[in-house]
């Protein structure tokens, strides 16, 4: 057995307030470094260059590559099995929040208003409100959401997109990657992928809490897809297309995720 060397000291043991010492040193130090690398890194992005305009705009150029692979990555897991949650209507906003009014605060002649759909033959559709009325309607009441911030419970009531399209023989054109929407006077307009378009609870509304669209909210047709942020919620439907390519977009031309999923 070995004996203890004489020579060597024990080793002396740590006050408390030397140990709270050296705990708090580490702690500050490891926030230091760590608080160093944030700022280097925002600092990095916050001078990398701003990407030219184009069907996106305005974003710097990695922050914009950031939100294109986080659109492939949900895109690949995107299933319209997965439905939003749904409220009773009497959960429902009686005072309807509003999110924008661009292209929707011109003088509005319902009279003379027509969904305009572009076929891939080139074809115009010119479509009255009360043919779309006159479709299975759907009532939606969800949780909408805005990208500043705020939700309401809010109760919608229209034709499922799905239901739009077949009725209106528009198979051909689903088979394409995305719709573009616009509102007449060309202000508003948003580019949508096609399964989220085609989403069992995306639908073409005409009606808010039972009654017909305020001018505000988008009278007289407006576009209702819960899994999307109220910035692709387009208000007064004008024309429709179909595209293999990202259609233009209003809010993703201001720097904003095109693809804006919740």
């Amino acid at each position: 057995m070995n004996k203890p060397d004489k020579n060597i000291k024990p080793k002396k043991e740590l006050t408390i307030d030397q140990k709270i010492n050296r705990r708090n040193f580490i702690s500050f130090g490891t926030f230091a470094v760590l608080g160093t690398a944030a700022y280097g890194g925002w600092r990095k992005l916050y001078t990398s260059p701003i990407e030219k305009l184009g069907i996106t705009g305005e974003a710097h150029k990695p922050l914009r590559r950031a939100l294109n692979k986080s659109e492939l990555f949900f895109r690949n897991f995107f299933s319209n099995n997965h439905l939003v949650k749904t409220y009773p209507k009497s959960m429902a906003a009686k005072v309807v929040r509003k999110n924008t009014s661009i292209g929707a605060d011109s003088r509005l002649d319902a009279a003379s208003w027509r969904l305009q759909v572009k076929k891939i033959t080139g074809e115009v559709l010119n479509i009255t409100i009360d043919e779309i009325k006159a479709l299975p309607k759907t009532d939606l009441v969800f949780d909408f959401k805005c990208v500043e911030g705020w939700d309401q419970i809010q109760h919608w009531g229209g034709v499922k997109f799905i239901d739009f399209v077949e009725h209106f023989g528009l198979e051909s054109e689903i088979k394409l990657d995305y719709v573009g929407m616009e509102t007449p006077d060309k202000a508003y307009y948003v580019g949508l992928d096609m399964d989220s378009a085609l989403h069992p609870q995306t639908i073409l509304a005409y009606e808010m809490n039972d009654a017909p669209i305020p001018v505000p909210h988008g009278a007289p047709l407006r576009l209702i897809i819960p899994v999307k942020y109220g910035i692709k919620n387009l208000k007064r439907i004008g024309m429709i297309s179909f595209s293999n390519r990202r259609p233009h977009d209003y809010w993703a031309e201001q720097g904003y995720d095109y693809y804006s999923g919740l």
